[in-house]
């Protein structure tokens, strides 16, 4: 934001108050998730105790942490390397975004970081060939997305920055395909009596107050009142139950801090990118945190949890009794967190293509893949010594199964094969950037046609009715001059007509 601002010539005052609000917009949002992620932990929990359900919980910050134990230098090399070849992209190829999601950044260069070092590439070729796949997804997923962005948004003002994009994606395409008469979420007609419920927090509050009393019932019936109560930390029924919806009312606490967080970032970070647009890299474009999109489809933000989340059990129980015994696969746990803030976007993804047939079949299309891919994922990082945990939203699933395939070809193969894939990538993303989002594509085209259609034709009933409305009830003014009319009253003065009567 700073150098943006300092690229449009704006006063200290104006750079300084602009930076720091975009900071702290940036702290807020971070606030935020932690509550989220706070309270749906316990959630996590009760559905464990519940459910009985053993297995891998895909975590990115705990493989993280174990990934920068190890390789804590070369990590943060590759991510400034990464960022620089990601900006040097952005100048010299169509692929005008930039990625600023800080933590995926370091998550995906942790995960590089570990794959790379498998393959016995290490020291300074690690960090260079490190560089050049952080800058390639880093460059090429905001590309990808860009026009079902597009449909959310109504503009090209912001991308969506974040390693779930695979999800959304698929979310979009899915929503075009199967929604092409269906109704965005965000018209859901609520009867009189709930209407409170249009309140975007107080509906997300409930819900999971709602989850969370299931839960917490059924885990107190399954173990009892020890071993349940001891989850929570109650003291006695009541009190476990009242715990259990003060998690669910923080769960929507969180979200609203998260789009309040959102709307400062993008206050302060849509003006400044003009001056970097026009400096720095022309045309660039910010891509953004996820929950970027929530505000455009608050509604849709819930469904697609609920539905990836579904999509997420299903898939649990495909790799319990089919693929795991088959293929030998991990069994996933549906993780709260990334079903919450990627089922999320992808409900908003999936609705505006496809409407609440789209948010709810691309949102669960979005929780089956970060259940397989984790779980394919697992086959690369488990020689790692990271057997317990993987990395669980789309992207680090497709490329990190890629690039732990490609390394297996030596050091030598590996890096050319990696190479090569870099700049496949490249040419694909800049060709889909040029043929498709520079043109003006929409996704969805039928969804959106019938969507003008019916905008079109409510408008054209509200007009309709109007003009019934002022017919059936003139204004006052214009019926006293009716009367006028009818009282030609000269007409009753053609009395004057009868008086001129001649004897």
């Amino acid at each position: 934001v700073a150098v943006g601002l300092l690229a449009m010539r704006k006063s200290s005052g104006q750079v300084v108050g602009g930076a720091l609000k975009a900071t702290l917009g940036f702290l807020i949002l971070g606030a935020g998730a932690g509550v989220v992620v706070a309270s749906l932990e316990p959630l996590g929990a009760l559905i464990l105790a519940a459910t009985g359900a053993q297995g891998v919980v895909p975590t990115n910050e705990a493989i993280v942490s174990i990934a920068a134990e190890e390789f804590g230098a070369q990590l943060a090399w590759v991510m400034v390397g990464g960022f620089v070849v990601h900006l040097v992209i952005a100048r010299f190829l169509p692929l005008k975004y930039v990625f600023l999601t800080g933590h995926h950044i370091f998550f995906m260069s942790a995960m590089l970081t570990a794959v790379l070092a498998t393959a016995n590439i290490d020291g300074f070729m690690l960090i260079i060939i490190g560089s050049i796949m952080l800058g390639t997804i880093m460059s090429i997923m905001p590309a990808l997305s860009q026009p079902f962005t597009r449909r959310i948004t109504g503009n090209n003002t912001i991308a969506v920055g974040h390693f779930g994009t695979l999800g959304y994606i698929t979310a979009g395409a899915v929503g075009a395909a199967v929604g092409k008469k269906s109704r965005s979420t965000e018209d859901l007609k609520v009867p009189e009596g709930l209407r409170f419920l249009r309140d975007s927090m107080v509906a997300t509050a409930l819900s999971m107050v709602l989850f969370y009393i299931v839960f917490t019932v059924w885990t107190w019936i399954a173990l009892g009142n020890e071993e349940a109560f001891a989850i929570l930390g109650a003291t006695d029924g009541g009190n476990f139950i009242m715990l259990g919806v003060a998690q669910g009312l923080q769960f929507g606490i969180g979200v609203s801090i998260i789009l309040y967080g959102v709307r400062t970032i993008l206050a302060e970070l849509v003006p400044a990118f003009e001056g970097i647009s026009k400096k720095v890299v022309p045309g660039a474009v910010p891509a953004l945190d996820c929950p970027i999109v929530f505000p455009f489809a608050p509604n849709a933000v819930l469904i697609g949890f609920i539905a990836s989340f579904a999509g997420g059990l299903l898939s649990f129980g495909l790799l319990a009794w089919v693929f795991g015994p088959w293929l030998g696969l991990a069994l996933i746990l549906p993780g709260m967190v990334p079903h919450f803030f990627t089922g999320g976007a992808a409900g908003v993804f999936g609705n505006a293509t496809g409407g609440r047939r789209g948010a709810i079949i691309g949102a669960f299309a979005n929780g089956v893949l970060i259940s397989f891919l984790p779980a394919f994922l697992l086959t690369v990082l488990g020689s790692l010594g990271f057997a317990n945990t993987t990395f669980g939203d789309a992207d680090f699933g497709w490329y990190g199964i890629l690039v732990g395939n490609i390394v297996k070809l030596g050091p030598a193969g590996g890096i050319i094969g990696l190479l090569v894939l870099a700049a496949a990538l490249l040419a694909f993303a800049s060709w889909f950037q040029t043929r498709y989002v520079n043109t003006h594509w929409i996704p969805g085209k039928a969804h959106a046609d019938w969507i003008a259609e019916q905008q079109a034709a409510a408008k054209a009933a509200h007009a309709a009715q109007k003009a019934a409305a002022r017919q059936a009830n003139p204004p006052a003014g214009k019926a006293s001059g009716t009367g006028t009319a009818s009282g030609t009253g000269t007409a009753s003065g053609t009395g004057t007509a009868s008086g001129t009567t001649k004897p």
